[in-house]
């Protein structure tokens, strides 16, 4: 996957935004005002990276099984993962891993919030 694919991807999520609070390289993407995926515009090591939340036991097992899932930069959490856009992970994991993103963070809002975000989805 690259950059752009990536990007359309996200913005394609109900709800989805995208801004740059942090810096004029580092592009955040939100949903219910909420990040769940960012990526520096400066490639590290030639390679971008996209960090994106996961699960704690999800993303052990990803760090396990896929080199291009490391642990998330610039974040302590196991529950953010660094996964670089061209390396050993599919196109579709990376999909389901933003999906699984927005989920993580839907899950962490307040009820009425998350009625709010369903409502989005019908």
């Amino acid at each position: 996957m690259n950059i752009e694919e990536f990007r359309e991807y996200c913005i394609s999520v109900k709800g989805a935004s995208e801004s740059f609070p942090f810096d004029e390289s580092t592009l955040v993407f939100k949903v219910m005002e909420k990040m769940f995926a960012y990526i520096s515009l400066e490639p590290k090591d030639g390679q971008f990276n996209v960090n994106l939340k996961c699960n704690p036991e999800k993303s052990i097992e990803l760090r396990e099984k896929y080199q291009g899932v490391r642990q998330g930069i610039h974040t302590r959490s196991i529950m953010w993962n660094s996964v670089y856009l061209a390396n050993d992970v599919p196109d579709s994991l990376i999909k389901e891993l933003i999906a699984h993103s927005v989920e993580e963070v839907i899950k962490k809002l307040p009820k009425k919030k998350q009625e709010e975000y369903r409502k989005l989805l019908s």
